[in-house]
């Protein structure tokens, strides 16, 4: 066998079962998180018993075990006998307009209708007609909600359908990591939603050890990992945001270090300089969640970082900053580009402010002597990867479009 070739069929020394150390992994019990798997349940049943429930909006940052414990729930409501209800659950960053999340709809509980290029209406009559059946109830759960490109129009057309339903009903769960993004919506939009709200808070550095100690338990042969390993890959991704997919990324990118090594052996060392590289990978998925403005935001300001200021920019050794004048008009050039319509510069401050508190970015104050007081902005990451990852999705997303 050829040398590059010659590892593929040889058994890890580091890892016994991998997957088990993957994000997507949902074990059969969440720790932690059975407050808000019981409020979740208790949200849902009297949509579970046929009647018209109200709608649930879970927040939280990013890793803080939100889709994990939905999933959980929809696995158990599915072994349930006898339940009138029927969910679908949709990825926003995947079905992210109105059009792909009634189409999902449709192909999960009517495959035979689906797929033939039938308009919004069609589709909209359709599952009306379906819900009257049997008066059941569809519970939509549309993750990463705030994703989705005409969102007023889809929360709408969702909640205004329970007004042409004889029998059963709408029920939306939406999951979001920003709590305000519902004052992004048009009031028309607000004055539907009957909902219930549920905030997940951000894991503590005990939480994050005894989670990496079960799941490595699972995915690393035993006496591999060092417990001084588990609990500084812990307390990093605690003191950066309580991320539990961060803490199991850089125990996972650790596992990789240790393959290669000649002891093995997960080492506090090797957590060390997996953490970086970890926290990037984070960072650049991150942005492919985030809201479409916001990521035009932070895509001017990589632009911005790539081409230069036509201002003098303030550097603090390799660091550089930018005027956030000059970023907002940069972003009102590019909405203008995709014959977009930009957001105002008040929406423009607070979208700032939540890309800070996501750790993408960087702002302070300037004293007086520099344009007046105004803030200063740079990025966390490499603004070149940010505009290589925000260009592949935009292209990506202009070309579905033209399907549609």
């Amino acid at each position: 066998m050829d040398e590059p070739f010659a590892g593929i069929f040889k058994e890890s020394k580091v890892f016994a079962e991998r997957g088990v150390m993957s994000p997507h992994y949902i074990p059969a019990h969440l720790l932690f998180r059975d407050a808000q798997i019981n409020e979740i349940v208790k949200a849902l049943t009297p949509t579970l018993r046929g009647e018209r429930g109200r709608n649930l909006f879970i927040y939280g940052k990013t890793g803080t075990g939100k889709t994990s414990c939905i999933k959980h729930v929809i696995s158990k409501i599915n072994e349930l006998p006898m339940i009138r209800a029927k969910i679908s659950y949709v990825n926003c960053k995947i079905y992210n307009s109105r059009y792909r999340v009634l189409n999902k709809i449709v192909s999960d509980h009517m495959p035979l209708y689906a797929k033939r290029g039938y308009g919004i209406i069609d589709i909209y009559e359709r599952i009306i007609n379906w819900i009257d059946e049997d008066g059941k109830i569809l519970i939509v759960v549309l993750d990463e909600i705030d994703i989705v490109k005409d969102l007023d129009d889809l929360i709408y057309t969702l909640t205004r359908a329970n007004s042409d339903i004889k029998s059963g009903g709408i029920a939306i769960i939406g999951i979001s990591n920003r709590v305000s993004f519902k004052e992004t919506l048009d009031p028309r939009s607000r004055s539907t939603l009957y909902e219930k709200e549920l905030v997940f808070p951000p894991y503590n550095s005990t939480e994050l050890a005894t989670i990496l100690k079960d799941r490595a338990a699972k995915g690393f042969k035993k006496d591999i990992v060092e417990p001084s390993a588990i609990n500084l890959a812990a307390a990093l991704a605690a003191n950066e945001s309580g991320d539990a997919r961060l803490a199991l990324k850089i125990l996972s990118k650790a596992g990789e270090l240790a393959e290669d090594s000649e002891t093995g052996i997960v080492s506090a060392e090797f957590v060390k300089k997996a953490a970086h590289e970890a926290e990037e990978e984070i960072a650049y998925e991150l942005v492919n969640t985030l809201p479409e403005h916001q990521k035009l935001i932070i895509y001017a300001i990589a632009l911005l970082s790539l081409q230069g200021s036509r201002y003098k920019k303030l550097t603090e050794g390799s660091d550089t900053y930018i005027f956030s004048g000059e970023i907002y008009n940069k972003y009102v050039g590019i909405t203008g580009t995709m014959h977009k319509e930009a957001k105002s510069s008040r929406w423009y401050r607070k979208y700032i402010s939540d890309l800070e508190m996501q750790g993408l970015i960087q702002t302070y104050e300037s004293g007086k002597g520099i344009r007046g007081h105004t803030k200063l902005i740079k990025l966390s990451y490499s603004p070149e990867k940010i505009k290589n990852t925000i260009e592949k999705g935009l292209f990506r997303e202009s070309e579905a479009e033209k399907t549609e």
